[in-house]
């Protein structure tokens, strides 16, 4: 291995003593390299080196340290908030056992209804007889390793196991119960869609019309039936739907046609049937506030192996292609069940052994953190092939509503903040980690969101205004257009008829630019081919360019200040300070993404001077003080404060402007410390993105307490169920800021430099892999504050490793 240290991080340069490790330090004063440059150990001197501070082990105990991280529980579940998450492909269960029996909420990714609420597929509940789980012995366990989970229990000489997985690669959920002794099942699907249901008041927070509903709004009934000997539920859009009413607000009707739709069409639900399971009866009942009916499948007659499969299909399509679809998907589950439970198996394998952090320390919040860190990448990992993106407000794991607020006595479906509706500000955080854990083709869903809807958003900006671009808003719907409620339906007809009528969301369009760049660092990271999302990207830039020529043209004569430079007034500096002038999140993201295009292989020489061409028509970033300190400025001026985000740090992060071993990292470090709003603002909870800050910046002790604070356990029955924070639970971009502070406290990459340890604390000591630019993975153990073997691959990127040790 070839140890990289760089002149530049000096002890004295490094953020709180951020210092190099004392034997590197000593290595220094005696190989003292007089100019700016690299200093590398000679080979000699390296054996000598390897010898005192590595310890090579021929395998790490990655496949142990799994283990210890799976989710036991001894007793049983009060209600569904208690529930344990499984799922692969694009299915997430919530898993619980209850009274004795087991209970299952099913969903999966694009179940989108006529007013875009992300509905569930129903609750299926399982009874054993006699029952092995009315004794004293039981046990539920979240299998990370396989990814599924076992439940077992003992009532007497009676012993059960049963088994709950989802096929990775067929949208089937898979039931197995193995006895001891014959028994029965009772296998119910049960319904609170049996009826239309009319939504009022908060409930519609669920939908796209939030608290703006025009006229009366209905989720409507499934059709649910006993076919044969299964139970087949499904649930059919209506020919209209809300993407008809937002395009009719916002003065689209022309173009109709031709815009996107996913909601058209839709039908999605499947069936449930089992071996040995014929049709029982049909019955109502109650769960906790919400009515339903139920369908039962039984067994013909008892027996010691029991399965249960639920087949889940989704199509645009008509409803007699939608059953043919259906039923081949039934017959695929019906064969070869121990081949798809290897693949399965497999495939959970390999996402194990692409990336993990774990965490041994005296510390049990730093343990804590390393442990969610892994159960919140598995519910992540639970929609690696969706259809859509997992939502920041619950993912596929939400549950009954009133167990998060007991004033919201709504069904399951519910959740904050709506189903199709997307946030940008908050999806963002669900996807960033996933670059350095590995898993790019989770990020496909995210990726493909934005591509689907692209041509709807260009032409949605040539109505509006007349010119080219994309223009993404933040509260943005699955079909591309502003969410209606956030349009506003109470907008002054002479209005701007491009732009939301919403104090927080006006002239913010700038989120857009962190998943182009998710794109580009895809290829930088993992040389993936994004021809296809290239359009996407440009367009994203166009639009920021020709919009704000057409405003300053718009204001008077000329469309460039005195210094040939865009004028970005009106901006946004997230959803904080509003009517910005040069917003700092809006020119770091340009110049960010423009940057990073440049160094595309792939690109013309006429991509490279138009690119470059914008680049110099960026303004700078604006700066200002506190307490006599240099600090970076939200934007040049702004009028209003409205949220509490901290945009004068995005240069830090997601940007990257600013950071260890880069010029002005004093000045980010004041911004942190000084500013007035970032202290105001300063949390864990929800979205906040002050442990990343910290990490980026190498303050290892803000850093280390604000990601306990992040990861440290929900105070839910499952450790990885934080929320509501600012949004619903369980907070996917809670988790996700998390995963992204304690992969930067660890690991740092600029360019082809890799920082190891840049925020880390001497006494956790962890064990990691984690993915770096140029497909390189690094893997590593510190333990004790030193290095006892560390493999980078390829080997070649040794040479770009440098160790910030404490």
């Amino acid at each position: 291995m070839i140890l990289t240290t760089k002149t530049q991080k000096t002890p004295s340069n490094l953020a709180e003593n951020n210092n190099l490790s004392v034997l590197t330090f000593l290595i220094w004063s005696k190989f003292p390299c007089p100019f700016l440059g690299v200093l590398r150990l000679s080979k000699i001197f390296l054996v000598f080196f390897v010898s005192l501070w590595f310890i090579p082990t021929n395998a790490f105990s990655q496949e142990k340290e799994l283990l210890n991280n799976n989710v036991t529980w001894t007793t049983q579940s009060k209600n569904s908030s208690e529930s344990m998450p499984v799922g692969g492909g694009d299915i997430g269960l919530n898993i619980w056992v209850e009274k004795g029996e087991i209970y299952l909420y099913l969903s999966r990714s694009g179940t989108f209804d006529e007013n875009n609420t992300l509905l569930k597929l129903g609750r299926v509940k399982l009874r054993l007889s006699p029952n092995p789980f009315a004794g004293k012995t039981f046990k539920q366990e979240l299998i990370l390793k396989d990814g599924y989970v076992q439940i077992t229990g003992t009532n007497g000489n009676l012993k059960a196991e049963v088994n709950v997985w989802v096929d990775v690669f067929k949208p089937i959920v898979n039931l197995e119960v193995k006895s001891n002794k014959n028994i029965s099942l009772e296998a119910d699907y049960e319904s609170w869609r049996f009826e239309d249901r009319i939504t009022k008041g908060k409930e519609n927070n669920q939908n796209s019309y939030k608290w703006a509903p025009q006229g009366i709004v209905k989720t409507f009934k499934d059709e649910v039936s006993f076919q044969g000997n299964k139970v087949e539920f499904f649930h059919q859009n209506k020919d209209e739907s809300v993407f008809d009413v937002a395009v009719k607000q916002q003065a689209l009707e022309s173009y109709k046609s031709v815009l996107f739709n996913p909601l058209k069409n839709l039908i999605f639900g499947g069936s449930m049937q089992g071996e040995n399971m014929i049709i029982g009866k049909k019955y109502v009942g109650q769960y906790l506030s919400t009515p339903f009916q139920g369908w039962s499948l039984k067994s013909k007659k008892s027996s010691i192996t029991n399965r249960i499969t639920i087949s889940l299909y989704t199509s645009n399509t008509t409803l007699e292609e939608w059953k043919r679809g259906l039923s081949a998907l039934e017959e695929k589950g019906k064969v070869d069940y121990d081949v798809s439970l290897k693949a399965s198996q497999t495939r959970w394998n390999e996402y194990w052994d692409r990336s993990f952090i774990y965490i041994s320390s005296n510390d049990s919040l730093a343990n804590q953190a390393g442990k969610n860190y892994q159960l919140f990448r598995y519910m992540l990992g639970c929609n690696a092939f969706g259809s859509s993106p997992t939502k920041f407000n619950g993912g596929l794991f939400t549950f009954d509503p009133e167990l998060t607020d007991t004033t919201l006595k709504y069904t399951p479906d519910f959740r904050n903040w709506g189903g199709g509706t997307h946030t940008a500000q908050n999806q963002r955080l669900v996807y960033w980690p996933m670059l350095k854990s590995g898993d790019f083709e989770v990020m496909k869903p995210q990726f493909d969101f934005y591509l689907r809807i692209l041509k709807n958003a260009e032409l949605r900006t040539k109505n509006a205004w007349g010119h080219n671009g994309a223009s993404f808003t933040e509260q943005i719907e699955n079909f591309g257009l502003p969410n209606p409620a956030e349009y506003n339906w109470k907008r002054p007809a002479d209005f701007d008829k491009g732009m939301e009528y919403n104090a927080w969301l006006e002239y913010e369009w700038d989120t857009v630019l962190e998943f182009c760049m998710m794109i580009l660092e895809t290829e930088r990271y993992n040389a993936n081919n994004i021809q296809e999302y290239l359009p996407l990207i440009e367009s994203s830039l166009t639009f920021f360019k020709e919009h704000y020529t057409y405003l300053a043209n718009q204001r008077g004569s000329k469309a460039l200040d005195v210094n040939g430079h865009l004028v970005l007034y009106p901006g946004s500096g997230a959803e904080t300070y509003k009517m910005a002038y040069n917003s700092t999140s809006t020119i770091a993201g340009l110049k960010s993404v423009l940057h990073r295009l440049l160094e595309l292989k792939s690109a013309t020489e006429e991509q490279k001077k138009k690119w470059q061409a914008m680049l110099k028509t960026l303004p700078p970033i604006s700066f200002r003080e506190f307490a006599g300190k240099t600090t970076i400025s939200p934007a040049k001026t702004w009028e209003r404060i409205n949220n509490t985000e901290s945009p004068q740090l995005y240069p830090v992060y997601p940007w990257g402007i600013y950071g260890i071993g880069k010029p002005g990292l004093d000045t980010a470090i004041n911004t942190f410390k000084y500013d007035l709003d970032v202290l105001k603002f300063r949390s864990h909870v929800g979205w906040k993105q002050d442990n990343i800050f910290a990490a980026r910046l190498g303050l290892t002790n803000d850093a280390a307490n604000l990601t306990k604070a992040k990861l440290k356990d929900s105070g839910r029955r499952f450790p990885a169920f934080w929320g509501p924070g600012f949004d619903w639970t369980p907070d996917h971009n809670w988790g996700g800021s998390g995963m992204i502070g304690l992969q930067e406290m660890l690991m740092q990459c600029d360019g082809k430099d890799i920082y190891l340890f840049p925020a880390w604390p001497k006494n956790w000591d962890v064990h990691f892999k984690l993915h770096a630019p140029y497909q390189t993975t690094v893997e590593g153990t510190l333990k004790n504050g030193k290095i006892e073997n560390l493999k980078v691959t390829p080997e070649s990127r040794e040479a770009d490793v440098i160790y910030v040790l404490k």
